[in-house]
């Protein structure tokens, strides 16, 4: 395990930007109330709209708080996409497994869960 996985015992911070498509188990969201727009979304599309919000980020373009803000189908978008410290076992593997493989301040591929594709921040 290298210096910056979480151990068993450890808690890390991150926030992400959650795009939904028509395979989420959920198919609703904060921005999306009924779904319409979420269940017309396929994955390629929804993978294709993170691409462009992680490329704006690496290029210095935009603000990773402000694109959760306007962009996440989560309900953290309201926090910048901040989801709090976490420890293991609290979120999805994928999930919990991508945070815990970055270094603080660095951001992700795409990362795929039962809830969409995310990309996410490691923040502490």
């Amino acid at each position: 395990m290298s210096s910056s996985a979480a151990g068993d015992g450890e808690t890390v911070r991150a926030s992400h930007i959650l795009i939904k498509h028509e395979g989420s188990r959920r198919k609703s969201s904060w921005k999306d109330p009924d779904g319409r727009v979420i269940s017309a979304t396929t994955r390629a599309d929804a993978a294709a709209r993170l691409l462009d919000l992680r490329n704006q980020i690496l290029a210095g373009q935009a603000n990773f708080a402000d694109l959760a803000a306007r962009h996440s189908d989560c309900s953290s978008a309201r926090r910048g996409g901040d989801l709090g410290s976490f420890g293991r076992r609290q979120m999805q593997k994928p999930f919990e497994d991508a945070t815990l493989a970055l270094k603080v301040g660095e951001l992700s591929d795409l990362v795929d869960t039962d809830s969409g594709v995310h990309i996410i921040l490691r923040t502490a």
